[in-house]
């Protein structure tokens, strides 16, 4: 029986993916932004931040010369937005420490913000044809299958496990076709539910498939309830028409975005609005509240038109909080583009 590399390598010459646009013109920075814009995003939603991130940002020079602002503008729908963060410090590192080149070695890849092991391999393999096993979320479920590995893959004991398996089978040649084999795999084929067994080529001896188990393997997470907490979104505008902006922290949830100011569900909106920006408060209305989930919580948003009586521009001396008006020109958490109609 031929190999496990050798069977997925030929399977990718006739049905893997060879058209994505990282794969044109590959060097190390196109991939490296690719690989962090695929972490846990497929590559469907992608393509178009990518092509419109490249357009601004061609190289490490221009990522590391624009501001963490127009970065995020650029990354605003994809979620996660420390991975864009990162992208930015990254930048000004490699700028600043590697001359403005993208690092070849392996250790110096890892050390940048936002990288870790499975995503610094993706980058030197398929860039630089380097020898490094991955083991991103389509690798886990392809070799998990394939061996009948129990236990969910967040468990140290279980990712060692699995290591080991993806270090087995990465070839010495061909790795970063192999690479890009096994992505496509675990995505088009041994996927989440509904896999295509009837066309993978390791159909053969996969022991989940032996023993009629791809459905339950790789074993899930374990459930646990999430917690729901409820915030009022203030839609609070002035006589001009502009909306007031709150500049979240860099840190955190939707973290150096813009957002709307929010309070407790309980808090008065009157009183609120006087207290903090010195506004009085001519009319506030609910909108229906709906659902924004987090990976460890459920956010019950409940927009709130204001109109305030006719005010001056400026809000005190905090920063944090602006008047604008083209909001299209801000980079907007997601919840806060529904509310407000942003495409």
């Amino acid at each position: 029986m031929a190999l496990f590399s050798e069977r997925l390598l030929d399977w990718y010459k006739q049905h893997g993916r060879h058209d994505l646009p990282w794969q044109n013109n590959t060097s190390l920075y196109r991939t490296w932004i690719s690989e962090v814009m695929l972490q846990q995003t497929q590559v469907a939603t992608v393509i178009p931040y990518f092509d419109k991130f490249m357009a601004s940002f061609a190289d490490v020079a221009a990522l590391a010369n624009a501001s963490q602002d127009d970065v995020l503008l650029h990354w605003a729908g994809l979620g996660y937005y420390s991975r864009a963060r990162n992208l930015h410090k990254a930048a000004l590192i490699i700028a600043d420490q590697h001359e403005g080149e993208f690092p070849h070695f392996y250790d110096e890849v890892l050390a940048l913000p936002g990288i870790g092991p499975s995503t610094a391999g993706a980058i030197l393999a398929q860039a630089l044809g380097q020898r490094h096993a991955i083991l991103d979320g389509n690798v886990k479920r392809v070799l998990a299958r394939y061996q009948a590995v129990e236990g969910w893959y967040g468990q140290s004991q279980v990712e060692k496990q699995l290591w080991l398996l993806a270090e087995k089978y990465t070839p010495e040649a061909n790795v970063a076709d192999y690479t890009q084999a096994i992505m496509d795999l675990g995505a088009t084929v041994c996927t989440r539910s509904s896999a295509k067994c009837n066309i993978c080529p390791l159909r053969s001896d996969c022991i989940a498939l032996q023993q009629e188990r791809v459905a339950e393997l790789p074993t899930k997470k374990p459930k646990k309830a999430l917690p729901v907490k409820q915030k009022r979104f203030l839609i609070i505008r002035n006589e001009q028409g502009d909306y007031l902006m709150e500049k979240r922290p860099p840190t955190g949830i939707w973290g150096g975005l813009w957002s709307l100011p929010e309070l407790a569900m309980n808090e008065l909106v009157d009183e609120f609005v006087l207290n903090r920006w010195q506004l009085t408060v001519d009319n506030a209305s609910d909108r229906p509240a709906f659902r924004h989930t987090f990976s460890h919580f459920h956010l019950d948003i409940t927009p709130c038109e204001v109109i305030v009586a006719p005010v001056i521009r400026s809000i005190a001396d905090d920063e944090r909080y602006q008047w604008c008006i083209d909001i299209k020109l801000l980079a907007l958490a997601a919840p806060v583009s529904e509310i407000l109609q942003v495409k």
